[in-house]
């Protein structure tokens, strides 16, 4: 697929309006895991998806500031692309004056509900299995257990795949609402289970539910947040994922003096799932999807709710000018393996394995044996410390994504991960470090978890419905996060295994190797998106054909 404009961009007429198809400051249009300490743990994120074809000239760049977050868009800029296939052209934004009267935050807001469920719901057997299994009656049984802890991932497996096609059908809001069905039945059976049957389904619901999450929640909010501010509010998607991980943590400090609390902690998930609901209803639609269906008037509503009422006009003759619009008709599953998406959607994919061949199971997995060999006995404050590195280099990127780029962070993270996890492997190996090798474990560590945090966890989320084509947005973001599930169990099967037959230095260098190779790739096939709208980014990247 070429990355340049196929032809000639032209005029478009909407409410009697002649105008050059250009970008709008309005929106267009992955998950951090932590199992048990004694499964394998994981920082969910989704995939960033380019072609093979060049880009053209770099994005614009956009120098919107954190106040930029109580707008709702500035100015759109117009692109110019000429019939010789020349490069992409865009101007530096333009910024209104004055405030406007939409905003956008409270609706990310309630839509990061569902990312909090998503990391409580990891989260949560940590601390409560081993009294569940005591009183279940399978403290001895650690198949059983395992099952338990990762039923979740097979429905999360179901749930990733139905999501899009959910959201495609009923739209984003209704798909939430449908969501919050699983998620409080699941929770619901969790605490009230007398057996092991009993649990499993509930945390197959629970696991189905937070699979449509992590499909739902970047899209949404990809699709109604502003341009200059899109990077920071689908990074907080992940920032809301060790959140939920951290409340599941803090949750579970009472169960040392009640063991019977670990049903209150799967049972309080009820509560945000109802509130997920609730809030869905009173929450505007995608603008885009609406658009799509034909809902005009529907579609300046939420535009209204969104932007403001001055920008009405504007917007929906963007949406009008885009090349996807509602002109083509929604797209089935295997268009997504057609000439004209493939590219695009392998990429996503691509991202998603090395992600998880990048090790992040491992460290989480191995820290507290890490930590222990530093002297650090508490598992309590080796969880803490790597879950502080998390928060702190998700916060950090959250800061940095409309400034720094998607693109230079995903580079500089799988740097560090490969810099990191070669310290790792060395400090098992050689006999010069081995009096340093226990600090320098903790220190390969933490700069991992950092590292990984910086863009190789929250990138690939916001970034896949970014480059996706609005016709095929929601299932591609599907199929890309069901890959993301179906790796990540798989791998969690044999991780032990090869563990067991290579050694934890081998593996770890291994992981680096992969880590450099994800640079590598990164760099000849990933586009930079930040300041610019999904309209323009899928005009580069899905000419017509």
């Amino acid at each position: 697929m070429q990355a340049t404009i196929h032809g000639a961009v032209k005029g478009n007429t909407f409410y009697g309006l002649q105008r050059e198809r250009g970008s709008s400051r309005f929106p267009c249009v992955r998950h951090t895991e932590l199992r048990s300490a004694q499964h394998i743990n994981q920082l969910c994120c989704s995939g960033l998806i380019l072609s093979r074809g060049s880009m053209g000239a770099e994005l614009a760049r956009a120098t919107s500031s954190m106040d930029g977050l109580f707008r709702s868009s500035a100015k759109s800029r117009s692109i110019k692309s000429q019939a010789s296939g020349e490069d992409l052209e865009d101007s530096a934004p333009i910024i209104p004056e004055g405030k406007s009267s939409g905003t956008v935050l409270p609706y990310v807001g309630v839509a990061c509900l569902g990312a909090i469920l998503f990391g409580y719901h990891l989260g949560v057997v940590n601390g409560a299995l081993e009294y569940l299994a005591k009183d279940l009656g399978i403290s001895e049984n650690t198949v059983l257990q395992g099952w338990i802890v990762s039923t979740l991932l097979a429905g999360a497996t179901v749930g990733s795949f139905t999501g899009g096609a959910l959201a495609d059908k009923f739209g984003r809001t209704k798909t939430f609402q449908l969501d919050a069905i699983p998620l409080v039945v699941g929770a619901f059976l969790c605490a009230t289970a007398q057996n092991v049957q009993t649990m499993i389904i509930g945390r197959l619901l629970s696991g189905i539910g937070i699979g449509i999450s992590s499909a739902i929640v970047p899209l949404y909010i990809s699709e109604i947040s502003p341009t200059e501010t899109r990077g920071a509010l689908g990074s907080v998607n992940q920032l809301f994922i060790c959140i939920g991980i951290l409340a599941a943590l803090i949750a579970g400090l009472p169960l040392s003096g009640n063991p019977l609390w670990w049903r209150t902690m799967f049972g309080v998930a009820v509560v945000p799932s109802v509130f997920l609901a609730v809030g869905m209803m009173l929450s505007p639609e995608s603008p885009r999807w609406l658009f799509q269906r034909g809902k005009i008037a529907k579609a300046e509503k939420a535009i209204k709710m969104l932007c403001g009422k001055e920008r009405v006009s504007e917007v929906m003759q963007d949406l009008s000018g885009s090349s996807q619009g509602s002109a083509e008709p929604e797209a089935g599953w295997f268009d997504l393996f057609s000439s004209r998406y493939w590219k695009v959607v392998s990429v996503g994919a691509a991202l998603f394995l090395f992600q998880q061949l990048a090790g992040i199971n491992a460290v989480v997995y191995y820290s507290t044996s890490v930590f222990q060999s530093a002297g650090i006995e508490s598992d309590v404050a080796a969880s803490a410390l790597v879950g502080a590195a998390n928060v702190l280099g998700t916060t950090v990127a959250s800061s940095l994504m409309d400034k720094q780029g998607r693109k230079s962070l995903l580079l500089i993270s799988f740097s560090g991960m490969a810099a990191s996890m070669l310290l790792l492997s060395l400090s098992f190996t050689w006999k010069i470090l081995a009096p340093y090798s226990g600090s320098l474990s903790v220190i390969g560590t933490v700069l991992y978890v950092l590292s990984f945090s910086l863009g190789a966890g929250p990138v690939p989320a916001l970034l896949l419905p970014e480059i996706f084509a609005s016709r095929i947005r929601a299932k591609a973001v599907s199929l890309s996060l069901g890959m993301h599930w179906i790796s990540n169990f798989v791998i969690g099967l044999g991780f032990l295994s090869v563990v067991n037959k290579f050694g934890i230095s081998s593996v770890y260098l291994g992981f680096s190797t992969v880590c450099l190779l994800a640079v590598l790739y990164i760099a000849a096939n990933v586009v930079e998106t930040k300041g610019r709208s999904l309209e323009e980014i899928e005009l580069a990247l899905n000419p017509a054909i």
